[in-house]
């Protein structure tokens, strides 16, 4: 569980974060039977985020550099994605990945901290800190909700478990007019063509570029867990901080809907919605997320 450091630079200017996620992360740190990547930018209070399926921490390169002058922004690959450290025999499932989501915490030695989690990066985050009197406040941007799975999401969970899924979904999704269907990514933006570019270098290159990389996104969507959204009622009753919410008005995988009925789920927490956008809203629209969030991360309520 040791950080093994590569010598990144201390609190340096965010000129081109994208670049930094070409490069090597600053450091790995030993969880469960895999490593985990870490990058930091920025200055000021800490704020550690948490990447969904089938990301890296990658998708927070646009959301950075509108924080970084405000926020230290510890930013992760889990084991499967992005540079992180990982075998045949790395534990990869939501609980295992919840838990070396407290080390990061530990080894990092956040003691007052905020998090921010998009798609399933915000469930295993919640359930990586309830409890945890270190933690500041929550921004949740488009992830799962305690009213349950939604038919899109629930269709892609079925998915999964087909034999072949991940090398059918690696084959799809790398042929473009494919990956803008509505049963594959075309939930995602509201501009499909930002499925190309560095959505396609960060997310989907990797897929079919590294068998590995591939397995593991099947491998974590096959063992998906929903029993971590059925407990997400309880969790949010105990997580007694600010929770900004942020969410794409069309959103179809985490709907609108049900994420205005849950904001009353938490003791603390208002919803801002982004006109038009979808499920990465903060990769779309980062500007106004960072904004929403801001006051929240800071512990400004």
């Amino acid at each position: 569980m040791q950080l093994q450091t590569h010598s990144p630079p201390s609190h340096e200017p965010v000129s081109d974060v994208t670049q930094r996620f070409r490069e090597p992360p600053d450091g790995l740190i030993e969880a469960n039977g895999g490593a985990v990547a870490y990058r930091r930018f920025g200055s000021g209070p800490d704020v550690l985020f948490v990447h969904g399926w089938p990301c890296s921490g990658a998708t927070y390169r646009a959301l950075i550099p509108h924080l970084a002058s405000h926020v230290t922004c510890h930013v992760i690959d889990l084991p499967g994605a992005g540079d992180s450290r990982f075998d045949g025999d790395t534990p990869l499932d939501l609980a295992t990945h919840v838990d070396r989501i407290r080390v990061v915490i530990d080894e990092l030695g956040l003691t007052d901290f905020a998090g921010v989690g998009h798609d399933s990066g915000g469930l295993m985050l919640r359930h990586a800190v309830v409890g945890d009197s270190r933690l500041r406040s929550l921004g949740l941007v488009d992830t799962e909700q305690s009213l349950g799975i939604a038919w899109p999401f629930r269709r892609l969970l079925m998915l999964a478990k087909v034999p072949g899924f991940t090398r059918l979904l690696t084959w799809a999704v790398m042929r473009p007019r494919l990956r803008r269907s509505n049963l594959l990514l075309g939930g995602c933006f509201a501009d499909s063509s930002l499925l190309d570019g560095e959505f396609e270098e960060f997310f989907l290159q990797p897929l079919r570029d590294d068998p590995a990389k591939a397995r593991a996104a099947g491998r974590l969507a096959k063992a998906f867990d929903t029993d971590l959204v059925q407990q997400l009622g309880d969790v949010h009753a105990r997580l007694d901080v600010p929770v900004k919410l942020v969410w794409g008005e069309h959103d179809p995988y985490f709907p609108l809907d049900w994420t205005r009925a849950m904001v009353d789920t938490f003791p603390n927490a208002s919803l801002h919605v982004v006109k038009g956008m979808k499920l990465f809203v903060h990769e779309e629209a980062p500007a106004e997320v960072a904004d929403a969030l801001l006051p929240t991360l800071l512990g400004r309520g």
